[in-house]
């Protein structure tokens, strides 16, 4: 089989609103992946050691939404993670798909879940969360969202090394290559980074609480036991709100559960869509 690359599935799409960048690769029931708000995140850097085998088994779609990757620019005020998605599910005319985002991408997708029902088949979300505190957990910004901050306002190699070894439990993840990948992809978009920053302060996105319930699909709330950007204790409330959800706990696992144990993430991921 062709080996995957980022330039070999790499392809635009003008929706509606949106110029939007994504990597296709595959057959099958649509899956979309989506990922988190971090710097030097899109939808190659947080998913290529899953889109392999998840293309094998799906027709895999791993988006850049705007203000990412290689999608247009946006600010805070105008940016529509939610509706970005809806549009450009639409306009690849692709029905019912599968939904799996992580950290903010994730809570995008919880929040399309609700919004617009009719698109989704099943939802999976990695570290993400409704934005409710929990009395179990420090009081204001974790580890993990200081890190993050530091790196968007001072982007460079010492920022996001922090970055990176905050997000995953084992260090042997913190490498020269993948610093260097990220702190690129980040300097590459200085519109990125200041759209970003003119949302400081604000969260990323905005869940409905009382519409959790609403969410109709199959979901699946996969966490890392040891995550210090998002403690698990967030999966615990989604399971009570979302009422055909249960939740993968997984050990020895920081922020990115798809990178730090791709294997372990993609079977559960294409297993629980196939059977559910």
């Amino acid at each position: 089989m062709r080996a995957l690359t980022e330039e070999g599935t790499s392809k635009r799409i003008k929706t509606k609103s949106w110029d939007i960048h994504y990597h296709e690769a595959g057959q099958g029931a649509p899956l979309i992946l989506v990922h988190g708000g971090g710097p030097g995140a899109s939808g190659w850097s947080n998913f290529h050691t899953n889109i392999p085998y998840l293309s094998e088994k799906f027709r895999v779609f791993a988006v850049d939404l705007p203000g990412w990757g290689k999608s247009q620019s946006v600010k805070y005020d105008q940016r529509d993670n939610s509706g970005a998605l809806a549009e450009f599910i639409e306009a690849l005319g692709l029905g019912k798909v599968a939904l799996v985002g992580n950290s903010m991408g994730g809570s995008s997708c919880i929040r399309l879940a609700y919004e617009r029902p009719e698109l989704i088949s099943h939802l999976v979300t990695l570290g993400s969360s409704a934005g409710v505190p929990s009395i179990f957990d420090p009081a204001g910004l974790s580890e993990g969202v200081k890190a993050l901050e530091a790196a968007y306002f001072h982007p460079g190699p010492e920022s996001m090394r922090k970055f990176i070894a905050t997000m995953a439990f084992d260090t042997r993840h913190v490498t020269d290559e993948f610093v260097q990948e990220r702190v690129s992809i980040l300097n590459s978009r200085p519109d990125h980074i200041e759209g970003w920053i003119s949302g400081h302060g604000k969260p990323m996105v905005k869940i409905d609480q009382a519409r959790l319930a609403d969410i109709k699909a199959p979901t699946l709330l996969i966490h890392g036991r040891d995550d210090r950007t998002v403690p698990y204790t967030a999966a615990l409330h989604l399971i009570r709100q979302i009422p055909d959800a249960r939740m993968l706990l997984i050990p020895r696992c920081g922020h990115w559960v798809q990178l730090e144990h791709a294997d372990e993430f993609n079977r559960n991921v294409a297993s629980f869509i196939l059977e559910h």
